[in-house]
């Protein structure tokens, strides 16, 4: 699990900002919101314009630094107030009750420059890509004795930094994963797989309408009655009372029904809200998709606010090892019924992101109306 994040000098945070997830307050309510002894489930406010889905992408950058490989982002990534040349974010992993702390800094473009990983705080390897500096003093902790570093140094002295064809630097962590037998299940694939399972999520991807390929191949799935169940049964529980039908049509082609008695074709009738949910559940709730850390933008932009309530509550009850962060507009959600002041931030103007048990001298209580106090300005320093 995710253990803390920080990045510096990305988009619109200048400075380090950073999300430590084993900050965790001393409440006996609302324990489903933690996970291991870290925060598993938070919601971040903030105003409009304070980065929030910035804060977000930069959590998930690390998943197109691994696996995106050849990939060029052309998107701007540095801070256009500071004259650093680099974005540098840190990550620290608990795997197999070890700290596992994987650091690196990217250009414009997206481009690697920097990049190391620490186990317990021992340095495993570092590489600085700019100029040309390689150190390799305990593979063993990753069971890398056996990886000829040379086949992965000596093209990139010879070529320069980049490679002219891709512009891509594939960094060591995935390069030493191709190219030795590990474990699956040890050190190094266990990192790999937590990276993997980072999914982000933004508000106009629920927003937008799917494409044919998007809806083929998810009746396909629900061509399963198990997975047809399991959808209909979300949606019930999300509020939209329905039952659900899937047919193959003459031209071999799936078509999806809400079946009142007579068959009613779900696209093209279903409201905007359950259509939101549906791409929500189609991305992210499905048997195949394997979660370590989701966050979801924006996640109630077309729900009512008990919806709303609902879809956090369905995410806290049946996704207990996902670290789910959430960013969102809607007080209501701000309750101790639901969450904890450790588990709710705000994401301020100046780039702090602060949880409400550190955002007031109070001593937070279960007790304490959270929205109450938080549009009577209680936080309001930390906005």
């Amino acid at each position: 699990m995710l253990k803390r994040f920080a990045v510096k000098n990305y988009k619109n945070f200048k400075d380090e900002i950073e999300l430590d997830f084993s900050k965790v307050g001393s409440y006996h309510f609302s324990t489903g919101c933690l996970y291991d002894d870290l925060i598993a489930k938070l919601l971040i406010y903030g105003r409009n314009a304070t980065g929030k889905t910035n804060f977000v992408n930069a959590i998930s950058d690390v998943k197109q630094l691994i696996w995106d490989i050849g990939k060029v982002d052309e998107t701007p990534i540095l801070n256009a107030e500071s004259n650093q040349d680099t974005a540098n974010f840190t990550y620290t992993f608990i795997i197999n009750k070890e700290e596992l702390t994987y650091i690196y800094s990217r250009q414009q473009l997206g481009r690697l420059s920097y990049e190391e990983l620490k186990i317990n705080e021992t340095l495993v390897y570092s590489c600085d890509f700019l100029n040309n500096e390689f150190k390799f003093p305990r593979l063993d902790l990753i069971q890398g004795n056996g990886l000829n570093t040379d086949s992965y140094t000596e093209p990139l002295k010879k070529r320069g930094l980049f490679d002219l064809a891709v512009g891509y630097t594939i960094p060591f962590l995935r390069w030493a994963f191709s190219n030795t037998v590990m474990e699956a299940r040890g050190v190094l694939g266990s990192l790999l797989y937590d990276i993997v399972g980072i999914s982000i999520v933004l508000a106009h991807d629920v927003r937008q309408n799917s494409s044919k390929k998007d809806i083929d191949s998810f009746y396909e799935l629900l061509k399963d009655k198990e997975r047809l169940t399991n959808f209909e049964n979300f949606l019930n529980q999300m509020g939209v009372e329905c039952k659900l039908k899937i047919k193959e049509l003459p031209d071999g082609s799936n078509e999806l029904y809400f079946d009142y008695g007579k068959l009613v074709p779900f696209y093209s009738t279903a409201s905007s809200g359950t259509l939101a949910l549906t791409n929500l559940y189609r991305r992210i709730f499905v048997d195949e998709i394997h979660l370590t850390v989701l966050m979801i933008d924006e996640f109630d932009a077309f729900y009512h606010h008990e919806l709303a309530e609902m879809l956090v509550r369905y995410i806290i009850n049946n996704y207990r090892g996902v670290q789910v962060v959430m960013t969102t507009h809607n007080t209501n959600l701000m309750t101790n019924s639901l969450m904890r002041p450790d588990c709710l931030f705000i994401l301020s103007r100046d780039g702090r992101l602060t949880p409400l048990n550190r955002a007031t001298q109070r001593e937070l209580r279960e007790g304490h109306n959270l929205e109450k106090m938080y549009i009577s300005g209680e936080f309001a320093e930390y906005e």
